[in-house]
């Protein structure tokens, strides 16, 4: 399932791992704000949330080291890239 029918279908969570000086500047309305260095520790939380994970950050760097790691946990998650991408396509699907 790619990140468009993700959204347009409304399934997941949006998670947002910039740091938390980044995500209070602005972010994806709804979204979680987990930094990228407290993913490991909190798995628990992570496998408690509605999948696919939709993936964010600043240019999709980090997005995409999450996305390996939490794969490899064998969590769905999907990189959607800038933070600023997911709030266009949130606004178009509304």
């Amino acid at each position: 399932m790619n990140l468009e029918q993700i959204m347009k279908e409304k399934k997941g969570t949006i998670v947002d791992v910039r740091t938390h000086g980044e995500f209070s500047g602005g972010h994806v309305a709804g979204s979680i704000n987990i930094p990228l260095n407290e993913v490991p520790a909190r798995m628990d939380e992570i496998k408690g949330m509605q999948t696919p994970l939709i993936l964010c950050c600043a240019s999709g760097m980090r997005s995409a080291q999450a996305e390996n790691y939490l794969n490899r946990q064998g969590i769905e998650s999907v990189n959607g890239g800038s933070w600023l991408e997911i709030n266009y396509y949130q606004s178009q699907l509304t």
